[in-house]
């Protein structure tokens, strides 16, 4: 076997860089010497914390993303490492077979980008990496050989049936013999998987829309179509709820029951409650009525991705007796073990998609979603983006807002109010004196300029987003 590569040379010459989850670029960028480079970067900088003789690798449904699992296989096994390889299935499910198993993990996921794009998520054996972490694998020196052939990977089914049976095991009886829940599958990664939970709980499942393409969905930004596809299906099949996913299965999209999205920290603000999380961990882009519902001991802000919450529940823990977060595109992340129905569930800090959407079913048990959404107070959130806006110009516009916010104000069109509170955890986010919110922030994945906003009425905030982002491709 020739050494001929240096595995900080070729990442660094790839231009793939750490998003806020994940290392993220063009399919093309994700050659079989990059994938191979990364891996070896992975295994060395865990090395000397962890011993292990196998690593757990998955994949979403890109079509770039089983030749990447092959070339990363196929590098690992020259340190003498074994893959073991569970197909398709969703990053919880891989990060709980590898927790369960105290192995790493790696996820080929790009998450929602476009399927031109593509990624890798690294675990420890102990779960989700640092930010130490990311930089120790950029850093790595270390030495392997160019892939010339890829190995076959054999599907081994255990993280798909482990991932079913967390769920299915907390009841002893079906309790949703009387749902109807449609299953928005496109090309998600647990497309194959949540029918048989959520059957098995004795629901009703319609299956819809399953995709052959890959479709970009992205839970914090959803379609205007999207939108529209969910409140007819609820009309069309009469459902109780409408389920779907991002690509990679880890943050979850779900309506009640008239087939109207949940934004996704209101989603996590219930499921927190269902399972009565003390504290909690979430990003400062989250909807403020988790303070305001007083319905937890503490909750404390971060910077936006899984890493940053993550962090937070260690110092949480020494605090409280369950923990817990979630972000606003619907991940959660349960930093803590819980009992629910008398039955043992384990933590699992990194984003989910299925458990919250099984706690909203348990909270609507007696009442419908659109009630419990209704009892909470009412502040309405707003997310859009701007795509292919260079990362550098939405850099210049937050330095040039945090100088001078109330010029930015002005260059958005907002004129007649004052900002009251700037806060710069993560990009750059304004209260108003109206009490309205405006948050600006460069995508950590992508050439994207993402906006946020918080008001008391739906409208206003969703307009603040329209007219925000049409000011700044305007100028």
């Amino acid at each position: 076997m020739s050494i001929n590569l240096i595995s900080s040379t070729v990442i660094k010459e790839s231009g793939i860089a750490f998003g806020t989850s994940g290392a993220r670029g063009l399919v093309t960028q994700f050659t079989p010497k990059v994938c191979g480079a990364f891996s070896a970067a992975f295994v060395a900088a865990i090395k000397p914390n962890f011993e292990f003789k196998q690593i757990a690798i998955a994949i979403d449904n890109r079509p770039s993303s089983y030749a990447m699992a092959q070339a990363c296989a196929a590098v690992i096994s020259q340190f003498d490492i074994d893959a073991i390889y569970y197909g398709v299935v969703p990053t919880p499910a891989l990060a709980y077979v590898a927790q369960e198993d105290a192995i790493p993990a790696i996820m080929v996921t790009g998450s929602h980008i476009p399927f031109d794009r593509n990624g890798l998520k690294f675990y420890r054996p102990d779960g989700e990496i640092s930010k130490l972490d990311e930089e120790a694998i950029l850093n790595a020196v270390v030495a392997f050989a160019d892939v010339s052939e890829l190995p076959e990977l054999t599907v081994n089914n255990k993280a798909a049936e482990d991932y079913i049976d967390r769920y299915t095991s907390l009841f002893d009886k079906p309790w949703l013999v009387d749902k109807r829940i449609g299953i928005y599958e496109h090309s998600s990664a647990g497309r194959d998987l949540y029918h048989k939970i959520f059957e098995a709980l004795g629901a009703e499942v319609i299956s819809l829309e399953r995709s052959d393409q890959f479709v970009p969905i992205d839970t914090e930004a959803v379609s205007e179509e999207d939108t529209l596809k969910a409140i007819n299906w609820s009309k069309e099949y009469n459902l109780d709820l409408v389920f779907s996913t991002d690509g990679d299965g880890d943050r979850p999209l779900v309506s009640d029951e008239n087939g109207n999205w949940l934004r996704g920290d209101i989603l996590g603000l219930l499921t927190s409650d269902v399972l009565k999380i003390e504290a909690l961990a979430v990003p400062v882009s989250c909807n403020t009525a988790i303070e305001l519902c007083k319905r937890f001991s503490h909750v404390e802000r971060t910077k936006i991705g899984s890493p940053y919450v993550i962090a937070e529940f260690a110092n949480l823990a020494k605090k409280y007796g369950s923990v817990a977060g979630f972000e606003a595109n619907g991940g959660y992340l349960l930093g803590s073990d819980v009992e629910l129905n008398d039955q043992p569930l384990k933590a699992l800090p990194t984003r989910d998609a299925v458990l919250p959407v099984i706690m909203l079913l348990m909270a609507a048990k007696d009442t419908s979603i659109s009630t419990l959404v209704k009892e909470l107070p009412q502040r309405f959130t707003h997310s859009d983006r701007i795509q292919n806006f260079a990362t550098e110009k939405s850099q210049d516009l937050i330095v040039k807002g945090k100088a001078e916010p109330q010029e930015l104000l002005k260059l958005i069109g907002l004129n007649n109010v004052e900002v009251d509170q700037v806060d710069i955890t993560d990009g750059l986010r304004l209260t108003l004196d109206n009490q309205q919110i405006i948050h600006l922030r460069p995508s950590g994945n992508a050439p994207e300029l993402r906006c946020y906003a918080e008001a008391d009425i739906f409208e206003s905030a969703y307009q603040c987003v329209v007219n925000t982002l049409n000011k700044i491709q305007a100028l």
